[in-house]
């Protein structure tokens, strides 16, 4: 019986395609793909059927199937466009088989059901499992993306190194700024690292262990950890708990952190403009000027 259901949707395919259409259309208005062009929305409508029915052909492929899905995550069309128009074809499917028959009993009504949901539950299995599968993947790339800039490690000349940290850090960030730190001091060879918290708005002690915790163990490799960016209320706040940062220098913007880490390394800003007067007084002095 089975088999018959089966002919006589892939029969009636245009019918049962014009159906799903009209009810996928209305269903656009006033959810998650409102904003969609009527082109996009409408081509898109198409792939998703060709997909269904090639799938009930016995023709379908996992990759077909992924491609979909991958499109859908692409175009940022949620997971319950899938749901919803699968429902809506298991729907007009049963009631368009139902329309093509004269007798109609309970036990014709429970095998066409059956026939129906037999096609259509696998194809919702595999097109949420790849759709679930390519969004974890995306999102997993984005999660690493993020990691990468939420703690970089900037040289900005020989030997200095700048860190600006912005938003909250936790204990799993914190971890990924330590490890960065320390690659970093390595691979940069650097004498110097400013850690810039401007951007951090809460200091507790939490974040304040993290910070010293990473301040150290620069210094067991060799190098100075300068702490720029505090503001008065973290330095009263890192006051008020009790906090040690006396281990590493500190100061107040990232401006004089780098002044700082140019004494440590030997060099001091120098007035250009005082250079040049001195050089052409020199010129001057020689000339007889």
């Amino acid at each position: 019986m089975d088999r018959k259901f089966k002919e006589i949707a892939l029969n009636n395919s245009d019918k049962i395609v014009h159906m799903w259409l009209e009810e996928i259309d209305s269903l656009k208005n006033g959810n998650y793909t409102s904003t969609v062009s009527g082109e996009l929305y409408e081509s898109t409508n198409r792939e998703f059927v060709n997909v269904i029915f090639t799938s009930i052909k016995g023709q379908g492929s996992t990759k077909t199937l992924e491609n979909f899905s991958e499109k859908l995550i692409n175009l940022g069309w949620p997971l319950s466009y899938i749901t919803d128009g699968l429902q809506v074809f298991r729907r007009v499917t049963i009631e368009y088989i139902l329309s093509q028959s004269d007798q109609i009993d309970t036990d014709y009504i429970s095998r066409v059901l059956t026939s129906v949901d037999f096609w259509v539950e696998p194809i919702i299995r595999q097109l949420v499992n790849e759709y679930s599968g390519s969004w974890e993947h995306i999102v997993s790339l984005q999660r690493v993306a993020l990691q990468e800039l939420s703690a970089p490690l900037i040289p900005v000349m020989d030997n200095i190194t700048v860190m600006p940290l912005i938003g909250t850090i936790d204990t799993e960030r914190a971890k990924l700024i330590m490890e960065n730190l320390l690659e970093g001091v390595i691979k940069h060879n650097a004498d110097v690292v400013l850690m810039d918290i401007t951007g951090v708005p809460v200091v507790d002690t939490m974040v304040a262990h993290h910070i010293i915790q990473a301040a150290e163990a620069v210094r067991l490799i060799g190098s100075t950890c300068i702490l720029v960016g505090i503001r008065p209320e973290i330095a009263q706040t890192i006051v008020n708990l009790g906090i040690d940062l006396g281990k590493f220098p500190t100061k107040s913007s990232l401006k004089k952190g780098f002044q700082k880490a140019l004494e440590m390394t030997n060099r001091k800003i120098e007035d250009i403009d005082t250079k040049d007067e001195e050089i052409e007084t020199i010129l001057n002095s020689l000339t007889g000027e």
